[in-house]
């Protein structure tokens, strides 16, 4: 038996921009299957009591917002080994938003040399997706599985970017993990996200956001002036020299998900990522096969209770 969770929402009280939202989300989520974004199942309608509710997977292991409040609380740290870990989970999570599509020619999984977000849309004739931005990264919407594994949800705020222009204009998102470009309301692409992987580590390790302020001007102000304290001495400088590439004031001089794959730490953790990958994939193409099968024989079955029928009348005819 599964067990999985859904999440209400009450439609009837929201604005038309708060249901495009959630029919944003429900979209995107029921296209993404990947081992580190959170599975979509269904969508209940009760029209009666305008409830909507998407019933997605179950992380019984809360989210990463809970752990670091928990580690806080009680005075101790994520070790680095874990948090390299969901690091390197959740940048396979944005790659496969960034590069959707890009990768599904390759079935055992692999990643292809080469960072940047270019990509060609394949021979195979289907239309190429679009990539999409999270746009609300934050510990809060990195869920954790049974295993501890990262679970990226909560796509109410992505957006897709259309081949015409690679930069969105909408300024979303919650304040503490905005990007400059964001908070200076400036034209941004997949490079925000990646800003706002930056704090999610970085909170991960020091038990609170690269930069806080009392109100959205400061904030505003020391995200500008991109200054922040160095983790916690228990980590390692790699560690630090990363987040600290993340949040590079230039968006041109961050890293691409690419770029974030060759780091040690990540690269050491990437075999275990690329298993859990290839068995996500195979799991959801057994799936996919054996709803075809399951179709095929329900098909069969009915041409036979048809055919019996007609014999019927026949022999009845006969008679």
């Amino acid at each position: 038996m599964q067990v999985l969770v859904w999440k209400e929402l009450d439609y009837g009280a929201m604005s038309e921009k708060e249901k495009q939202l959630v029919v944003s989300e429900v979209n995107l989520l029921r296209e993404m299957r990947h081992p580190f974004i959170v599975r979509y199942y269904d969508r209940i309608i009760d029209r009666a009591s305008t409830k909507l509710y998407i019933v997605m997977e179950c992380c019984e292991g809360g989210d990463l917002g809970g752990w670091i409040r928990r580690c806080k609380r009680e005075g101790t740290r994520l070790d680095e080994a874990r948090i390299w870990r969901l690091f390197a989970q959740m940048v396979s999570a944005l790659r496969e938003c960034h590069r959707r599509g890009q990768d599904e020619s390759n079935s055992d999984g692999e990643r292809a040399s080469g960072g940047g977000s270019s990509g060609s849309s394949g021979s195979s004739g289907k239309p190429k997706l679009k990539p999409i931005l999270h746009r609300d990264l934050k510990p809060g919407n990195v869920l954790l599985d049974s295993e501890g594994n990262a679970k990226l949800g909560d796509f109410g705020l992505a957006t897709e970017l259309g081949s015409a222009s690679a930069w969105a204009r909408t300024h979303v998102g919650t304040p503490l993990y905005m990007s400059p470009e964001q908070v200076n309301e400036q034209r941004y692409n997949e490079k925000s996200d990646i800003w706002a992987l930056g704090c999610v580590v970085y909170e991960a390790c020091a038990h609170r956001p690269p930069f806080v302020a009392g109100n959205h001007l400061a904030l505003a102000v020391k995200i500008n002036a991109g200054k922040f304290d160095r983790i916690p001495s228990c980590y390692s400088d790699d560690l630090h020299r990363a987040i600290r590439w993340m949040l590079q004031m230039d968006a041109t001089k961050r890293p691409t998900v690419e770029d974030l794959e060759r780091l040690p730490g990540i690269r050491r953790e990437a075999p275990l990522c690329r298993a859990l990958v290839r068995e996500h994939r195979w799991a959801v193409r057994y799936s996919r096969r054996s709803r075809e099968v399951r179709a095929r024989e329900d098909a069969v079955q009915k041409r036979e209770e048809a055919a019996g029928r007609r014999e019927r009348r026949l022999a009845e005819r006969e008679e």
